[in-house]
């Protein structure tokens, strides 16, 4: 059906266009039982303000931008990020703005993307996530006067305002977890390196494992992906000082180790014990149950949105830390092989 216009309301109502836009707007110009009948005119035909003319009017595109650089295969099976977006979209309901999100395969298609929101008045305002070591992106909205809101931090932002979680806290009692099991023998499968996320996960890792004398633990980098995960657990279980334990920095990653570890014969967690990170419903459905790092996800999303409008709204809002992780132990850990 044809989308209907203001027009088509001033027909039906028997009225000017000009009337029809002041009673739509709130302008004077029409009296009161005018605005009344013609508002549910509006409404009974299914009439909505156009984004376009909005966006012509008062400077509003009415959506706000979220840009993922992973690839599409990772994304689409990641909880992280389905997470990420229920809160997104929980924070958004009811509103009249809309979440624009667009995957990308590296940052100059990443950055290319900002400047064309920016310039066509796509979106008001944007979020960032994975935050990068001298991230350009940082630079670019703000060269741009594009309003932004980083999910990541406090390092880095460069003034942005951000929403962000100690991850620290949750390397830590993972570690005095495993170490308690009597696990020396640990390996951390991360993120890329170039995420400051993955940096600060892995700057508590060492600092804690020197704490406790931990001295045969390390870290392996890899894309997040469950193919990448396998390969790296494959690869590590079949060395000659093989891990009793194994940390990932995702949830996926988790479930595809423990499928190579019973593949091998290695029983979880009779010989190796596995930690996630995120704690999705996946960690609850695989066999044994996973031991994870449980974040406040959805919280995450709904803070980053808050402080966007508040940006939005002409506020300097204060940067947001959300509640710490928690470890939630379960069937995939137990004492270290004798």
């Amino acid at each position: 059906m044809k989308r209907p216009t203001i027009a088509d309301i001033a027909r039906t109502a028997g009225v000017s266009k000009g009337a029809v836009s002041y009673a739509l707007n709130g302008r004077p110009g029409v009296s009161e039982p005018t605005r009344r009948r013609i508002m549910a005119i509006a409404e009974e035909l299914g009439w909505a303000p156009s984004s376009a003319a909005r966006a012509l009017s008062d400077g509003r595109a009415g959506a706000i931008g979220l840009v993922v650089d992973r690839p599409a295969r990772v994304l689409g099976v990641e909880p992280f990020f389905m997470q990420l977006i229920s809160g997104i979209q929980a924070a958004l309901a009811g509103s009249p703005t809309a979440l624009l999100l667009q995957v990308s395969d590296h940052q100059e298609a990443e950055l290319a993307t900002y400047r064309r929101w920016w310039a066509e008045r796509r979106v008001d305002g944007t979020l960032l996530v994975d935050l990068q070591e001298r991230d350009r992106r940082v630079d670019l909205v703000q060269e741009l006067g594009l309003p932004a809101v980083v999910l990541g931090g406090p390092a880095g932002v460069a003034g942005l305002p951000c929403v962000w979680t100690d991850d620290g806290v949750a390397v830590a009692e993972v570690l005095e977890y495993l170490s308690t099991l009597g696990h020396r023998r640990i390996v951390r499968v991360a993120g890329p390196e170039e995420f400051l996320h993955t940096q600060a996960r892995s700057a508590a890792f060492t600092e804690c494992a020197a704490r406790l004398g931990l001295d045969q633990t390390r870290i392996v980098h890899t894309d997040y992906s469950g193919e990448a995960g396998a390969r790296v657990a494959r690869r590590l279980l079949a060395s000659a000082e093989a891990p009793t334990a194994l940390l990932f920095d995702n949830d996926l990653m988790a479930v595809a180790a423990v499928a190579v570890a019973q593949e091998l014969g290695i029983a979880v967690p009779g010989q190796l014990s596995v930690v996630a990170w995120d704690d999705s419903v996946l960690c609850r459905l695989v066999h044994p149950a996973l031991t994870a790092v449980r974040r406040p996800i959805a919280e995450y999303g709904v803070a980053a949105v808050t402080l966007l409008q508040q940006v939005l709204a002409g506020q300097r809002p204060d940067s947001v830390r959300t509640a710490d992780p928690i470890l939630v132990p379960r069937a995939s850990t137990g004492p270290a092989p004798r």
